[in-house]
């Protein structure tokens, strides 16, 4: 794939991430984004993310939820898991551990008169970088409560923090938003004009998230109320 303009990456404005050859997509470029804002809503949308990385030579990706606090994305899991374990391996002059971090939302199911053109409308974002261990305590305290109210806001805040015990067998991994790009696809399906007057219904099916109602926990006591950031969602 040709690298994109390098003056154009250079006079990116304040409000984008500069576009870089990782960045760029060979297909449908028209659909891509690096507006922060963008960028930003896709995440803060989302729950689970799918890291990737290279494992003896061969790729993995796994699916974790995430947390975001400006520029930064933070992953966390349990301290013998093994992207956290090869983040922080010794011997390293800088440890950290070469990732790809996307996010995707659904937003419609597209269907054409054909076969082929068939899709769905979707927000995608994919994040190159470095992730690193976080060791600073204040850094993980507040990179844990972000996990926490990524999920449900608020809700760290009306939990009990992490104990001693815990945290040491928490990681918490830090990915700065540098190298990232959005893309999206929206409307409907593209048919070719040969194929308009087929009898085939062709449209959008929009798909979308609800919550239903909180089911209290067994062994919760029956007087205890319905947290407001719950009524919220």
């Amino acid at each position: 794939m040709p690298a994109p303009d390098a003056t154009a990456a250079t006079n990116a404005p304040d409000n984008a991430y500069p576009p870089t050859d990782r960045t760029v997509p060979t297909r449908s470029r028209e659909r891509a984004s690096y507006d922060r804002e963008v960028v930003h809503a896709i995440l803060d949308e989302g729950y689970v993310c799918h890291l990737g990385f290279i494992r003896d030579g061969a790729p993995v990706v796994l699916p974790t939820l995430y947390g975001r606090v400006g520029e930064r994305l933070y992953v966390h899991g349990s301290t013998g898991a093994r992207p956290l374990r090869m983040a922080g391996r010794a011997g390293a002059e800088e440890p950290g551990l070469p990732v790809c971090l996307t996010v995707t939302h659904v937003d419609g199911l597209v269907l054409a008169r054909s076969a082929f053109h068939h899709s769905i409308n979707y927000r995608s974002v994919v994040v190159h970088g470095t992730a690193h261990p976080v060791t600073d305590p204040a850094e993980r305290t507040a990179a844990l409560d972000a996990l926490v109210d990524h999920v449900v806001p608020g809700r760290a805040a009306d939990s009990r923090p992490a104990n001693t015990k815990e945290l040491a067998a928490t990681a918490v991994l830090r990915l700065d938003l540098e190298e990232v790009s959005a893309k999206l696809r929206t409307g409907g399906p593209s048919d070719d004009d040969e194929d308009l007057e087929l009898p085939h219904w062709s449209g959008v099916v929009p798909v979308a998230r609800t919550y239903g109602a909180p089911v209290p926990a067994d062994d919760l006591a029956p007087d205890t109320p319905v947290p407001d950031y719950l009524t919220r969602l």
